[in-house]
């Protein structure tokens, strides 16, 4: 009987199979119909979206880029309250955390005055290579804001948003990137990031240097002991060399290997796979609404 009945499901489900496939054929057009709706919805939205260019730039980070003492002397400057920096500093991991420092990204923004290329671009004119701007929200003729201007808060979250800032494990490279409409901007705020942390590294390290020659100096004068001045010395020959060579390099923490360039090719959107994504919900989706109808209102048809 188990046999039997096992024999007699086969029949049915291969009925059930054509059925579906009927109601499928019989409802090609819906499914024609609303893949084609997609297939334009989704290219029309591809092509409204604006291009979008990615600059990159490797960097190799220069860790220990002051001057090294040795352990003898390092030693002796912890016992004299000075930092001397050494091995144990990595620049390049406090370069790119700064990088990406609210402080920092604020004083960036402003210094170059970069709001509005942030935040009111509408397109970039690939014929002129210039950048237009939403009249509704600001006027590059005046300069001026025509509401509300955009805060550090968002300025420096709108930044973020486009940067990017990775270190590969393996070699130590760093990379910095930045995505905008107009592939000249991304190329000039990359160059610009790498210039503005190694001068600002530089200065932080120059100013730290100086301040332990002013409290060494200090120190020679309250001590009488001939030794202790010595080493005192010795500590504020170290402390100038690491000022001059501060000076002596303008890529101070980052060394560029790849600069950035102008991209040609915009990296987004992927206007391909956009339309083949919708084409293919279309299809889907009108094959679910065909079942659907089948399953529900076929009962209903035959009665």
């Amino acid at each position: 009987m188990a046999e039997q009945n096992q024999t007699q499901n086969y029949p049915d489900d291969e009925i059930d199979l054509r059925a579906i496939f009927a109601d499928l054929w019989q409802g090609k057009w819906l499914i024609i119909a609303l893949t084609v709706i997609c297939a334009v919805a989704g290219i029309v939205y591809a092509k409204s979206q604006p291009d979008i260019y990615i600059a990159q730039a490797t960097l190799a980070p220069k860790d220990g880029s002051g001057a090294k003492t040795g352990g003898g002397l390092q030693g002796l400057a912890s016992l004299a309250g000075v930092n001397l920096g050494g091995e144990g500093s990595n620049q390049s991991v406090i370069a790119q955390e700064i990088l990406r420092s609210r402080a920092f990204l604020s004083d960036f923004i402003e210094r170059h005055n970069y709001a509005p290329q942030l935040t009111a671009v509408k397109r970039w004119n690939a014929a002129t290579g210039e950048l237009e701007y939403d009249p509704e929200r600001y006027n590059p003729e005046t300069t001026q804001w025509q509401g509300a201007e955009p805060s550090s808060w968002n300025l420096v979250n709108r930044t973020r948003s486009l940067m990017g800032i990775g270190a590969n494990k393996n070699t130590g490279m760093v990379s910095i990137s930045f995505q905008h409409q107009s592939p000249k901007f991304a190329q000039e705020i990359v160059q610009n990031l790498v210039q503005d942390i190694n001068e600002h590294m530089r200065r932080l390290d120059v100013q730290e240097a100086e301040n332990s020659i002013r409290y060494l100096e200090n120190k020679i004068q309250e001590t009488s002991i001939a030794g202790m001045q010595q080493v005192f010395f010795q500590l504020i020959e170290s402390e100038t060399r690491k000022v001059m060579l501060a000076h002596s390099s303008p890529e101070y923490v980052f060394k560029t290997i790849d600069p950035a360039v102008v991209p040609e090719v915009p990296s987004q959107p992927k206007r391909r796979l956009i339309a083949m994504v919708a084409t293919m919900t279309g299809g889907l989706l009108g094959i679910l609404i065909v079942l659907l109808r089948s399953f529900f209102f076929a009962p209903k048809l035959k009665e």
